[in-house]
């Protein structure tokens, strides 16, 4: 149940995609609702997996390709649509890329939770913790619903917009660069104790080597 319903919003972030595509109209407005479902069940696939005892390895691997969709979907569409630069999409795809492989390559290895991997107390309170995931999730789905609000009000208010269109795009800006930054900020504990990970294997297989030798 829990896997069909991150499938489900997967396919209404299709709806959400095309809406975004039409000439800017008022009933566009809609799509911000839309945009709030597919992340409202979001949460609520973990919430039924957790009541139905339907906790796997393969769910929250899913669930985490669902999150990335969306993501980078909502970015590579709002950078195309020229309601953010293109560097910001970039910047996702370049993190969620690096951040993932590692991730998969060590639930594949030891058969743990992607978020079992942190080891340090800033690695587990940035990438693990559940007030940074929340606080993420939240502020992410606040910044695409906010710039989606934004795709047809000139035309549908344009005095309102006359008069307050420079506070609502520097608002989104604000909520676009807070983003980036968590996003670099949640990578890079991934990549630092990956790569120390890495390191202390090394140096223990070379350290066995010479051991055997002597």
């Amino acid at each position: 149940m829990a896997n069909l319903i991150t499938l489900s919003r997967l396919l209404l972030l299709i709806v959400v995609v095309a809406i975004a595509y039409q000439p800017p109209a008022p009933w566009q407005f809609a799509n911000v609702l839309l945009l709030i479902v597919v992340f409202v069940t979001d949460g609520l696939d973990g919430w039924v997996a957790r009541r139905r005892h339907e906790e796997t390895l393969f769910g929250a691997l899913f669930d985490i390709a669902g999150d990335r969709i969306v993501e980078l979907t909502m970015w590579i569409v709002l950078a195309d649509l020229k309601l953010v630069p293109v560097w910001v999409p970039l910047v996702f795809v370049i993190r969620g890329t690096v951040v993932d492989t590692i991730r998969a390559s060590h639930s594949t290895r030891r058969g743990e939770s992607p978020f079992a991997m942190m080891e340090t107390p800033v690695g587990r309170w940035l990438v693990a913790g559940r007030f940074m995931r929340i606080f993420y999730a939240v502020l992410k789905a606040t910044a695409f619903c906010w710039l989606l609000f934004l795709q047809p009000f000139p035309g549908t208010f344009p005095a309102i917009w006359a008069e307050w269109g420079g506070v609502m795009r520097l608002t989104g800006d604000v909520l676009v660069g807070l983003a980036v930054l968590i996003c670099v900020a949640r990578g890079l504990p991934v990549v630092f104790e990956f790569v120390y990970a890495e390191r202390d294997a090394i140096l223990g297989r070379a350290a066995a080597a010479r051991a055997q030798r002597d």
